[in-house]
């Protein structure tokens, strides 16, 4: 298998700006995150951030949880034609595509395996 540049911080980084699916829903300009210093690309990350990489998505989430509380899952989100039932949806694939690269990045580095 020929080298990668996906990293587990790239995925963070990642799932921190497709949680902005559930931003639209509270009305509020959308956050910069990691965008101003650097690439939104997954494989170019810069170490030396990876605490603020870590904050912008445990920030994200928390913007996305608020932001959908209450709303039933056929309200369609502002602007949109999506409900909030398909990027519920949407986002359990998104979660469990990257948490399959995170299983093969480990495998990668210790050897092991899921069950």
């Amino acid at each position: 298998m020929p080298p990668s540049t996906l990293s587990l911080l790239g995925l963070i980084r990642h799932l921190s700006a497709v949680e902005a699916w559930f931003h639209s829903y509270d009305g509020q300009p959308g956050h910069q995150y990691f965008w101003d210093y650097g690439s939104t690309e997954s494989g170019h990350v810069d170490i030396t951030r990876a605490a603020d990489d870590l904050a912008s998505y445990q920030a994200s989430v928390a913007r996305s949880r608020a932001a959908v509380a209450g709303r039933g899952l056929d309200e369609a989100s502002p602007g949109e034609d999506y409900t909030l039932r398909w990027i519920y949806l949407h986002m359990i694939e998104e979660y469990a595509r990257h948490n399959g690269h995170a299983d093969f990045l480990r495998e990668r580095i210790d050897g092991t395996t899921g069950e």
